[in-house]
């Protein structure tokens, strides 16, 4: 019998198929602590060995750490290049944000000597509620355009933490300018504003990922970073439900991985990884949910739990890295 492979879905309009899980690759810029260059290389080994087919990066992450470490360990897998999809960003670094023409294409450039690619597959705009969404309509895609032109890009995306800048951009520029949207924390078991939106960019046929299937760490039983923005109340009772789980013998990480999955007109969940270990827990919470389905009845006690706090998000802030 065939081992069982990770789910792949289709992106949107693009023609491109995604694992259902992907590669979040910020960690192996160091944002959440030492990471060897050996480590870094296993856990991608070991995504691409399980069937991840799909990594994401920035120049952000890291101060530009993350791409080229992405990059080396792709060169490694000694794999042709049609075997993973890579997508990186533009217009958020390490001194700013720069939305300008000229810097996004620039931007590539530098991208891709990084990763030790002729081209990336998917090329976003970082966090464009820090810019000005009109000059994301009338100068940024305009620009990223030229580059799918060029053939240094295959596909455009935007991404962000507030819904509303999604619309405001898609009703704004022709269809089939921007080919996806990633959104974080917006669809997990404490938030899955991401839905109302679904059919929308359905209409528009832009393909959806979601990242931080964990609430950038609530949903951990070791619970958020010091500086995470979400209020106090939200913070106590994401801890009452990791601590609810963990007296039950469960792990919360691993059913909010799953509830996140478990939408498949997400094409994929993006999740930073780090090592090897994370890498198997995570593909193994994925195999479980398209065999065995996931434990409804502790979810339903945690989605009580958090019911108070449903939907409760944020103002963007600059994360720390």
């Amino acid at each position: 019998m065939a081992a069982q492979t990770l789910q792949l879905r289709p992106l949107g309009n693009t023609g491109l198929n995604l694992s259902s899980v992907g590669f979040g690759a910020s960690p192996l810029g160091k944002v959440f602590g030492d990471v060897s260059e050996q480590d870094a290389f296993a856990a991608v080994r070991e995504a691409f060995r399980l069937g991840v087919n799909f990594f994401d990066t920035s120049p952000y992450y890291g101060g530009t750490l993350s791409e080229k470490v992405l990059g080396k360990a792709l060169k490694a897998l000694g794999v042709p290049r049609d075997q993973y999809i890579v997508s990186t960003k533009c217009g958020r670094y390490k001194e700013g944000f720069d939305f300008s023409a000229e810097r996004v294409t620039k931007s590539i450039d530098e991208s891709l000597e990084r990763l030790q690619l002729d081209y990336v597959d998917m090329l976003q705009c970082h966090d464009i509620e820090f810019g000005s969404l009109d000059q994301i309509v009338n100068e940024t895609l305009p620009a990223l355009l030229k580059l799918k032109q060029a053939g240094k890009i295959r596909f455009i995306g935007i991404t962000g933490l507030p819904l509303g800048i999604f619309t405001y951009v898609l009703d704004r520029v022709p269809p089939g300018t921007v080919d996806v949207i990633l959104s974080y924390c917006h669809y997990s078991v404490n938030d899955s504003t991401l839905e109302d939106l679904l059919p929308y960019l359905k209409s528009k046929g832009v393909g959806v990922i979601s990242a931080s299937p964990l609430s950038m760490g609530l949903l951990t039983e070791a619970g958020g970073p010091e500086w995470h923005p979400a209020s106090s109340e939200l913070k106590a009772a994401c801890r009452a439900a990791a601590d609810h789980c963990k007296g039950k013998g469960k792990n919360i990480s691993k059913l909010a991985l799953q509830y996140s999955l478990a939408n498949t007109d997400i094409s994929s969940i993006l999740v930073g990884m780090k090592s090897v270990k994370e890498v198997e827990e995570n593909i193994a919470a994925a195999l479980e949910l398209e065999t065995a389905g996931m434990d409804e009845e502790t979810l339903s006690e945690i989605t009580d739990i958090l019911k108070p706090v449903k939907n409760q998000t944020w103002p963007s802030g600059i994360q720390q890295s």
